[in-house]
């Protein structure tokens, strides 16, 4: 077979491809990818989907002149390979290697970074209008899922894209999903589009048609253009994106790259805000990918032949755990409700809505709604638990703070996927929550040291009153031996001290989440030093076990703090105002061992950990470190 993808070398190559070897392109682009992301992990089936459609765009455009956004961007993988990077998938989401993700510092081609949904229309409508205030002359595309059309954002840059009086286009790629299956209204009436492409077809057939009667069809033809929106109205419904004052393409089918490229060139050409309606099938070549798109959206490493994960865990995560916990409560409480934002699956919450579909709700890409429609399920006195991943939360902020927290509303959030989640690299980070959260006055924030202890905040939470935050990392649960004492409001326990940690002065080692575990294992390396060491618990994040904290001042000559987050607002900081308004008589050495305040880089959580210090030899050495500067 001919290796067209061999002459793929550098941006604008494909160009020089003759249009009938497009298909086999296409072909190999696939092949490549599948054996590529079975090795190194990534987001396979929205790849899969999207590989005619970038060469497409990249057949009507020039990089790096041009600039393509993505939105979310993990589906930015064939753009990559065409502009000059497919060497180096090697390196796919390892360390100091190719981002999953569009990076603005790994390519000139790449306009724009990303990782969070529904952001592409908002920037492309920026970079337009600041392209025409300097006076520039470039292509502007946007690509955005059907999904990502459930998040508030795309509506309001939509909004105001209609406003625009220069071209920008708006790529809608449509595969019916988003990581699970799509909902609401917008699904509704993107699928009434889908099946009516016979409006296409109609209108062509009757222009045609009416233009080629003799003398007055040309005539005849234009007046009756000017009746073309009830025309629409007649046989599409709602004709939404046009009633927004954009131009409307579509449906075409979005596997035709010679049809996208008539497409696109003739929207290029316009002189306002296009939308291309494409449609396309996610998993599109992998058999596997076809039949279980969410199951192969973002994948570890698996057995390209079978389509069988490799290196499987047969042991429960923190996600595992919560699900169980929430479905057991559920059924021992009517109020429990749970709440999710496009993630059923990724949050657990897949198996809940199995046990109680009728208090479920999956409200597509829209963590702010989320939010807020807990609040008012929890006015109307349920207890909704919504359950988002760290890094997705962050977006609903104002609504955590003004319309939970300031109306004291019984929500629990449920934080996943907390710290370093790896290979997703940036934009994905769970680092930030601890100082977030806990800047909101009344809302208690905790973080289990391990699954058994998640269980317990859980329970604490649902028979709690006013709001709760309760997060927790991605991965294997830590298994607790033994007992431990039950949840009291901001008070932590030593879950470890040497036999002589208690009848001299020690290191005390105040730990939350996903560290306590952690810290115990640097405890033991000290103790092997001969050197008295206590762990404690904190349990809270807000409100702060002020006590725990007065009693280490009082019993160590040093204090260290271990946590998974940023150390600006975090609970390391918050610990070091109390040892420095209390400890400096008693000359008590603070340390603290947290995450920078920076954007960490893409990478196995491993080498991440050894990297950034927060490994068990790597916080055992620079304790050791302080203690000779004592």
């Amino acid at each position: 077979m001919l290796k067209i993808l061999e002459g793929i070398k550098q941006p604008n190559d494909i160009k020089y491809i003759p249009a009938q070897y497009r298909k086999i392109l296409a072909e190999q682009i696939r092949s490549f990818l599948v054996n590529n992301v079975s090795k190194t992990g990534g987001h396979l089936a929205p790849n899969l989907g999207v590989v005619e459609l970038t060469m497409a765009l990249h057949l009507c455009m020039d990089f790096p002149k041009d600039k393509l956004i993505w939105d979310v961007g993990h589906q930015a993988y064939t753009h990559k390979i065409l502009t000059g990077r497919k060497n180096e998938f090697t390196t796919l989401r390892q360390m100091g290697g190719l981002c999953g993700f569009p990076k603005m510092t790994e390519s000139d081609c790449d306009a724009f970074s990303a990782g969070h949904s529904s952001t592409s229309i908002a920037a492309a409508v920026g970079y337009a209008k600041g392209r025409d205030l300097q006076g520039e002359k470039y292509k502007i595309a946007a690509v955005i899922g059907d999904g990502a059309l459930s998040g508030g954002m795309a509506y309001e840059a939509l909004n105001n894209a209609a406003r625009l009086k220069s071209n920008l286009v708006i790529v809608l790629n449509d595969n019916n999903m988003s990581i699970s299956e799509n909902v609401g209204g917008m699904a509704s009436y993107l699928g009434k589009i889908r099946v009516d492409s016979a409006y296409s077809d109609f209108k062509g057939n009757v222009e045609s048609a009416i233009r080629s009667v003799p003398k007055v069809g040309n005539a005849i033809a234009s007046k009756i253009k000017n009746t073309k929106d009830s025309l629409k109205r007649l046989v599409i419904p709602g004709m939404l994106f046009e009633d927004m004052g954009l131009t409307y393409m579509g449906p075409i089918d979005g596997h035709d790259v010679d049809i996208m490229v008539k497409a696109f060139k003739t929207a290029f050409s316009a002189k306002k805000p296009v939308i291309v309606h494409v449609v396309t099938k996610k998993g599109k070549g992998y058999e596997y990918a076809m039949k279980n798109p969410s199951k192969f959206h973002g994948v570890d490493p698996f057995d390209p032949a079978t389509g069988e994960f490799l290196n499987k865990s047969n042991e429960k995560s923190y996600t595992d755990v919560f699900s169980k916990s929430l479905i057991d409560r559920a059924s021992r409480d009517e109020k429990i409700f749970a709440i999710t934002a496009a993630m059923p699956t990724g949050t657990g919450l897949d198996k809940f809505k199995e046990s109680f579909p009728d208090r479920f709700s999956d409200v597509g890409i829209a963590e702010e709604y989320a939010v807020t429609y807990a609040a008012g399920m929890a006015a109307a006195g349920m207890t909704p638990v919504v359950a988002i991943y760290s890094t997705f939360m962050q977006r609903a902020y104002d609504q955590i703070l003004h319309d939970v927290c300031l109306n004291k509303l019984h929500v629990i959030l449920a934080v996943d996927r907390a710290g370093l989640v790896g290979k997703d690299g940036a934009t994905h980070q769970g680092m930030y929550d601890l100082s977030y959260l806990t800047s909101i006055p009344g809302l208690c924030v905790m973080a289990p040291s391990s699954g058994k202890e998640l269980k317990m905040m859980l329970e604490y939470a649902c028979d709690g009153d006013g709001p709760f935050a309760i997060r927790y990392p991605r991965g294997e649960a830590y298994k607790e031996t033994g007992e431990i004492p039950p949840i009291e409001n901001a008070k932590g326990y030593v879950c470890y001290e040497t036999l002589d940690a208690g009848t001299k002065k020690c290191i005390t080692i105040l730990a939350i989440g996903s560290m306590v575990e952690k810290a115990v294992k640097v405890a033991t390396n000290l103790e092997k030093e001969n050197v008295a060491v206590k762990v404690v618990n904190m349990r809270f994040a807000a409100p702060l076990d002020v006590k725990s904290i007065e009693q280490a001042i009082k019993n160590s000559y040093m204090i260290v703090t271990m946590e998974e987050n940023e150390f600006t607002g975090g609970f390391g900081q918050q610990a070091a105002q109390v040892v420095a308004s209390k400890g400096y008589e008693s000359n008590c050495r603070f340390v603290n061992i947290s995450l920078p305040d920076d954007y960490i880089e893409h990478g196995d959580v491993q080498s991440l950990y050894e990297k950034y210090g927060l490994s068990v030899s790597a916080m055992t050495q620079k304790i050791v470190e302080e203690m000779k500067k004592q």
